[in-house]
């Protein structure tokens, strides 16, 4: 036998082997769930970017009651009012957030528009906020 044959014998067996063999299956796409808040806040963004600023561009403080705007349209907005809930309290009680609450700092409305001003004493409990959000957390002695 030449070694033409040989040759022409191994690519042979070669495609009854590749044949024979199941395909393999296509990996599948990135299977981590995304937690809901972070939709109903992307989704937020997308209706309201001057209200609810993408990173890196820095979180604005939000007029008292912008909750109950939020919730008046939500309907117009296909978000129910429990996860408008959810998500405006994940938005503020961030560290960006609480960076942006400075006394005297425009508080914005859902269009942008300034409605208010952070008081003092919301300007104190942020920076309260900040400093207890940068603490390590006290493991117990063991």
């Amino acid at each position: 036998m030449g070694l033409e044959k040989l040759a022409e014998l191994k690519k042979q067996l070669a495609e009854e082997i590749k044949q024979k063999q199941p395909a393999k299956p296509a990996k599948p796409k990135n299977t981590a769930r995304v937690d809901p808040v972070v939709l109903i806040i992307g989704k937020l963004q997308k209706f309201y970017p001057k209200a609810f600023p993408k990173n890196p561009i820095p979180k604005v403080p939000l007029k008292i009651g912008v909750l109950e705007d939020l919730q008046a349209r939500s309907e117009e907005i296909g978000i129910s009012k429990e996860d408008l809930q959810l998500a405006i309290k994940t938005w503020c009680k961030s560290s960006r957030y609480w960076q942006a609450c400075k006394e005297g700092a425009n508080r914005l409305d859902l269009d942008g528009n300034p409605d208010g001003v952070v008081e003092a004493a919301g300007a104190a409990h942020a920076r309260g906020m900040v400093r207890k959000q940068a603490k390590p957390k006290q493991t117990s002695p063991e």
